[in-house]
C-alpha cells in the first residue's frame, strides 16, 4: 500500500521518537560522566551545555587525559581505580561465550538431527533449567566451587556463566539447525560424507548467522549478570556490575566516576557486536523455536 506524503513524514517522526525515547537516556548517562559534580545534580539539568571535564574517567582508568601534558599514568589503586575489574569483566564474558557457543553447537546439532527416546521430554528438561531462578543455586555452587578451591578464579566464574548461558545456546542454534533442510545432510551422507564433515564444512558455515546471534547474547547475559560473581568471589576478581556498588560510599555515591565505568561497560559489548554483525542480523531473523 502505497503512503502519501504526509503518512510517510508521520511514519519518519513518529520512527525518530522511538529511538530518541530509547537513546536519550544513553546519551544522559553519557554526559553525566563528562560533568562536574556540581553540573550533575544543577537545576534545570545541563543536558548540552556543560562544561567537559575529564576527572571522572581519569580516576576509573588512572591514567591523565590532559591534552597539554600528553597521555600521563597515574599510579593505580585509588578507590574508583577500575581498570583491571574491566580486564575481568572481558575475560569472563568472552571465554565464558566461548566455551557455552562451542558446548551448545555440538549439543544442538545432535538434537537437530539425530532422534533420541524421550527428546522432546529431553529439550523440556534443558528449557527448564534456564526458567530456575540464579539465586536458587547460587549458595549450593559457593559450596561446591569452595570445595574445589575455585573461589575468586576467573575459571570458575567462566564456568558458571558458561553454564548459565547453555540451555538458552542449545535452543536457540536448534531452531537453527532445524531450519537447515535436512536434504542437504542425506545427500551428503549418500556421497560419502561423514557425519562430522558435513557438520563442519556444510552445516556450520550455513548456520553461522544463527551462532553469531548467540554469541552476543551469551556475551552480554554473561557481562551483566550479578548474582554469581558476587556469590563466588571475595577480593582478587570483581566484575563491572559488582563493583558499581562500591561508588556508593559512606559520602554519598560516586555519580561522575560511576557514570564513567558504565560508558566505558557500554564499549566492548558495542564492539563484539560490529565484529559479528555480518552475520548477526541474519541470525536474529532466521528460525524459530521449534519442538
Amino acid at each position: 500500500m502505497l503512503l502519501s506524503p504526509t503518512q510517510r513524514v508521520l511514519r519518519a517522526f513518529a520512527a525518530w521518537a522511538v529511538v530518541a525515547l530509547f537513546v536519550f537516556p544513553i546519551y544522559y548517562w553519557i554526559t553525566v560522566a563528562f560533568k562536574v559534580e556540581r553540573e550533575i545534580f544543577s537545576l534545570p539539568p545541563k543536558v548540552f551545555q556543560f562544561t567537559p571535564s575529564w576527572k571522572s574517567f581519569e580516576e576509573v582508568f588512572g591514567v591523565s587525559l590532559g591534552f597539554e601534558n600528553g597521555l600521563e599514568v597515574i599510579p593505580g589503586g585509588g578507590n574508583f581505580y577500575m581498570t583491571p575489574r574491566l580486564v575481568d569483566s572481558i575475560v569472563v564474558a568472552f571465554f565464558s561465550t566461548i566455551l557455552a557457543v562451542a558446548i551448545a553447537v555440538l549439543a544442538a546439532y545432535a538434537l537437530s538431527r539425530m532422534r533420541i527416546k524421550g527428546q522432546h521430554h529431553f529439550v523440556f528438561w534443558i528449557l527448564s533449567t534456564r526458567m530456575m531462578p540464579p539465586v536458587a543455586v547460587a549458595i549450593p555452587m559457593f559450596f561446591i566451587y569452595k570445595n574445589f578451591g575455585l573461589l575468586d578464579t576467573h575459571v570458575g566464574i567462566i564456568l558458571i556463566h558458561a553454564l548459565m548461558n547453555l540451555p538458552l545456546a542449545v535452543l536457540l542454534l536448534k531452531s537453527f539447525f532445524d531450519d537447515i533442510p535436512t536434504e542437504i545432510d542425506e545427500a551428503a551422507l549418500i556421497d560419502g560424507a561423514s557425519r562430522f564433515l558435513i557438520f563442519r564444512k556444510i552445516v556450520l558455515p550455513m548456520a553461522m548467522g544463527g551462532i553469531a546471534a548467540t554469541a552476543v547474547l551469551c556475551f552480554i547475559f554473561s557481562w551483566t549478570e550479578f548474582l554469581f560473581v558476587l556469590t563466588l568471589t571475595q577480593t582478587s576478581l570483581k566484575t563491572v556490575p559488582v563493583v558499581s556498588s562500591t561508588f556508593v560510599t559512606s559520602t554519598g555515591t560516586a555519580w561522575g566516576n560511576m557514570a564513567a565505568l558504565g560508558t566505558a561497560a557500554m564499549l566492548p559489548a558495542f564492539v563484539f557486536i560490529l565484529l559479528v554483525q555480518k552475520n548477526l542480523v541474519r541470525g536474529l531473523t532466521l528460525g524459530s523455536l521449534k519442538q
